[in-house]
């Protein structure tokens, strides 16, 4: 099981004015859909800081594991708490929420 990427999703009203806060950081933008955008490092594209309005999910997810395969994931997970079942979603992930021991809603994610 390959855990590519481990980015934090931080829930914002604007993500326009989050994105410009990240990036006098150094941040770039690597992503935008309106309802969520991705701000990563120009020298290390991983090291990433997402933020989220309203996913259509209408869950808030805490923090964003993108593995290699998704699916083997969710099997693993079979005695978790999943807040919101394993789906492709029309942009392009396939991808699942579950709740960890502390409470903290995981979006486990895969691109196709």
């Amino acid at each position: 099981m390959t855990i590519r990427r481990v980015v934090p999703n931080i829930q914002s009203d604007d993500i326009a004015a989050s994105s410009a806060f990240y990036a006098q950081l150094g941040f770039e933008e690597a992503m935008d859909l309106g309802w969520v955008a991705t701000m990563s490092s120009p020298g290390n594209p991983t090291a990433q800081v997402t933020f989220i309005g309203d996913d259509p999910a209408g869950i808030h997810a805490d923090i964003s594991v993108e593995v290699e395969d998704v699916d083997a994931v969710h099997s693993k997970m079979s005695k978790a708490d999943i807040v919101y079942e394993l789906r492709d979603e029309p942009w392009g992930v396939r991808r699942f929420f579950v709740r960890d021991p502390n409470g903290k809603i995981i979006n486990v994610v895969g691109h196709r």
